[in-house]
């Protein structure tokens, strides 16, 4: 018996509207995982890996028209087109939630629903909040046990009128008694992902797969939670948070924001190059931060596991993420070898032979991929070598820097700090990725990822921007320092300047200093540049050429840049923060003047 008397009413109502054969409300527990497992084997979705080199883990294989986030089916239903934003699909809310209820009627016939109570943070702890996630999905059960905290002691937390965020998912195929299941149901032409944020609901049909299912992921932990921290005052983002410790044993919390192929990952469970100093993890993908009585901003990371891509990570790029994964996992659309293990792109050596992600056979001459591209792993954070020990700390952990980094061949160095939090705003504002090759020090084709959010903000990105600017003016004294930061500027041949991967952590060090106020800097047009000798290179083969490469200011570049900026703040009206105007136009002012000098 349900003491949430609104929770209660809820069940009810969706429960009519789906027309399970039964309900049950999940535990958490270890036993539930197996059965819903044992269903997944049973079904054929879900194969055992052999025991002795994968001990408790699962090769889990998807349609293959169900293997990624929808972007184009992904919608915010907000009040007015406006709140959405162009960064995002609107649509009318009404509009949208007769479409579903029209696709939800019924839709569980022959299937258990499931009720998924579950913590996105350590359960009790003030930065954390609760959802409850419904499901027809045995995968999304399991799922959810790894990457969530679920169970009666959130129930317990609830109580009987906490707040809680109402998640409704379906694979969207009923079964009639005479009908066969598939081994993977999904109804891909008919998918919606749909977020009500003055609701705060969330809606998503014809997926069984990723963050399009697994709704505490990017639809709670970012879309609907961003939403929520406008509202309430703290931040939801998209961002990493390791801790960095010095040979003395001092330690500091950093975040970090980076779009998709720029080594977030890797950078959340880095192994120093440099003696001494220690990298531990505390998330790896979703950082909620609010402010504490003692002024300081502290991070949580809302999130139980990593629901990793598997592709790329291998022992040389990601030690720390391969050692997490030798037991207690799902792997979902990776290769398995011929002794019952997995495979996939970036792990080592292609083996002979292999059966695909599809099922089919495959060997190093096959034209496609042994593992689809965005290929997963499921598994506990707890697991993760490198896990800091006080990754659940209720409270959470004090920020004292953010990163924001993209994928530049030029223009960007290496490392640059802001002056003070409205420039840190800007930067991340105009975060960017190069789609095509920049090596002849030309500006490619750029793609915008504002603090790597931009398919992740729950409302209009120029508000969020204004969202940031207002968070900065609450506690000025205690604020984090925010640097820009780029691993990937290359030379005239095309060929990385940056080692990066663990020598990285020099980088690391120098911010740590800059923290300390130990670490010297020079003032640029664009920022605070390292001083010569002020990054530890200390058996780093790298030549004074690359080191200037490296910290330049690119003023001919960055002046090419600024019409495009202006152009991307452009499509967002008048909504872009004058502070940000602002930024740019004293940017542009400072590089005119520096050119002249020049």
């Amino acid at each position: 018996m349900l003491k949430h008397e609104r929770l209660a009413d809820w069940l009810e109502e969706i429960r009519s509207l789906c027309e399970p054969d039964s309900l049950v409300i999940c535990n958490g527990s270890t036993e539930e995982y197996n059965q819903m497992m044992n269903l997944l084997l049973k079904s054929g979705a879900a194969r055992k890996l052999n025991e002795t080199k994968r001990p408790n883990s699962y090769l889990v294989r998807s349609d293959p028209a169900d293997v990624a986030r929808v972007e184009s089916r992904t919608y915010i239903c907000s009040e007015s087109e406006g709140e959405a934003g162009p960064n995002n699909n609107w649509e009318d809310p009404e509009t949208m939630k007769a479409t579903l209820h029209g696709l939800f009627k019924g839709c569980m016939r022959g299937r258990v629903m499931y009720v998924i109570p579950f913590s996105m943070g350590p359960v009790g702890s003030p930065i954390a909040h609760i959802g409850v996630e419904i499901t027809d999905s045995p995968y999304v059960v399991a799922s959810m046990h790894i990457m969530t905290r679920v169970g009666e002691k959130v129930l317990e937390n609830l109580g009987r009128d906490g707040e809680f965020v109402p998640c409704v998912h379906s694979v969207g195929i009923p079964l009639e008694s005479e009908d066969e299941d598939s081994i993977w149901p999904c109804n891909p032409e008919n998918l919606y992902v749909a977020h009500f944020p003055e609701t705060k609901e969330i809606w998503s049909f014809g997926s069984g797969y990723g963050g399009n299912a697994l709704l505490g992921k990017k639809c709670f932990a970012l879309r609907i939670a961003s939403a929520m921290a406008k509202e309430q005052g703290w931040l939801a983002e998209h961002m990493l948070i390791l801790k960095l410790t010095n040979p003395e044993g001092t330690s500091r919390y950093i975040a970090g924001a980076f779009p998709s192929a720029c080594g977030k990952t890797n950078l959340a469970m880095l192994i120093p190059t440099i003696p001494d100093w220690k990298v531990e993890t505390v998330g790896d993908d979703i950082c909620w931060m609010k402010f504490r009585p003692d002024g300081r901003l502290y991070a949580i990371n809302p999130e139980a596991g990593f629901f990793g891509v598997a592709p790329g990570t291998g022992m040389e790029s990601n030690p720390n993420a391969m050692r997490s994964l030798e037991k207690d996992c799902i792997f979902t659309n990776v290769a398995e070898t011929d002794d019952g293990d997995v495979w996939w792109e970036g792990m080592g050596p292609a083996p002979a032979h292999l059966i695909d992600w599809k099922g089919n056979d495959w060997t190093p001459k096959s034209n496609e991929p042994a593992a689809h591209p965005n290929a997963r792993f499921t598994v506990s954070a707890a697991q993760c070598p490198a896990i800091a020990e006080e990754w659940e700390e209720l409270s959470g952990v004090p920020i004292s820097a953010i990163l924001f980094g993209g994928r530049r061949a030029t223009v960007v160095p290496l490392v640059n700090e802001a002056r003070d939090w409205v420039q840190g705003t800007f930067f991340g504002s105009i975060v960017s990725s190069e789609k095509t090759a920049a090596a002849d020090g030309k500006i490619g084709e750029l793609r915008r990822d504002p603090m790597a959010m931009l398919p992740f903000c729950g409302y209009n990105m120029a508000d969020y921007w204004s969202h940031w600017i207002n968070m900065g003016k609450k506690n000025k004294d205690f604020l984090p320092k925010i640097f820009y930061v780029n691993w990937f500027r290359k030379d005239g041949e095309g060929n990385f300047v940056w080692p990066g991967f663990g020598e990285n952590s020099r980088v690391l060090k120098w911010i740590f200093d800059r923290i300390e106020g130990k670490a010297s800097a020079i003032e640029t047009p664009i920022g605070n540049l390292p001083s010569p000798n002020s990054i530890d290179l200390e058996g780093l083969n790298l030549s004074e050429r690359d080191l200037d490469n490296l910290l330049k200011v690119e003023i001919d570049g960055w002046l090419e840049e600024i019409p495009l900026i202006r152009d991307y703040y452009s499509s967002y009206g008048n909504k872009v923060p004058k502070e940000l105007e602002n930024e740019l136009n004293v940017l542009t002012e400072k590089l005119r003047r520096a050119k002249k000098v020049a």
